[in-house]
Parts: C-alpha cells; structure tokens; sequence
C-alpha cells in the first residue's frame, strides 16, 4: 500500500512540473500552445502504448466491451484535454502554486462528492465531518496561497 502511495506522490509532483513544460513547450513552438498540446498528447499516447506492449498489459477491447461502456466513460481524454489547455493558458498567468492549489484542491472536493454518493464507479465513503473539514481547510490553504 505504501507503495501506492508513493505512486501518487510522483503523480502530485508531475502534475505540478507538467504546467510549465507544456508552456515551454508552447514557447519552443513559437507560442503555438494547440500545437503543444497535440504534441503533448501524443507523447502520451506513444507513452502509454510503449509500456502497455512493454508489460504485457495492452489489451485492446472488443467491440461487445466497446459498446456496453457507459456513455460518460468516453469523456477522459475531452477532460485530459482540458487539463493541457488550462495549463498551457492559465498556469503561466496565475503561478504554478496557485494553479496547482486549485487543481487539487477543486480535485478533492469534487471527489468527496464522487465518493460519497459513490459515482463514476468509485466506492461509497461517506462525506464525513472530518472529510467535509479536509476540502474547507484545502479551500482555505489555497486562498491563502492565491493571495499571498
């Protein structure tokens, strides 16, 4: 478990280095951030493919498996997108702390919702007082550091 955990802390830290290199990337294209973000998209892409084939673990589906996934599954890569856009045009303008701050805090409280009504097939965990106490104090710290 603890790896896990640590798994996700390299995925925090990523989140917070991605901004600025999607814009770097953006000002190598002569400030063409559609292309970087193409480009950065498809980085992935060939990333995911490249361990997939690498571990033995890229099976595509069926076209049964295709057709009974729910409609809102689709709507990953519309939301990944987004996130690239929003780095490449915000990130830069309100600071990588603020923008980060944000991110994982609106991250956090849409996810006590996701979790507590148990959505987009996550498992019920109440949104208890102390869970509900959590995302206000993330609002709280990421006001401050937006401020300050």
């Amino acid at each position: 478990m603890i790896f896990l955990y640590g798994i996700a802390l390299l995925a925090g830290i990523a989140t917070a280095v991605q901004p600025g290199q999607s814009t770097q990337l953006a000002r190598s294209f002569g400030g063409e951030p559609f292309a970087a973000g193409l480009v950065s998209m498809l980085v992935g892409t060939v990333t995911m493919l490249a361990v997939g084939l690498a571990t033995g673990r890229l099976h595509l589906p069926g076209l049964q498996q295709v057709a009974g996934t729910p409609w809102w599954a689709w709507g990953g890569g519309v939301l990944g997108a987004g996130v690239i856009l929003s780095q490449l045009f915000v990130a830069q303008r309100i600071g990588a702390a603020t923008f980060l701050g944000l991110l994982v805090t609106a991250g956090v409280v849409t996810s006590i919702t996701l979790d507590h009504f148990g959505l987009e097939g996550f498992a019920t965990h109440p949104a208890s007082l102390a869970r509900l106490v959590g995302g206000g104090l993330m609002i709280v710290g990421v006001a401050l550091v937006a401020l300050f």
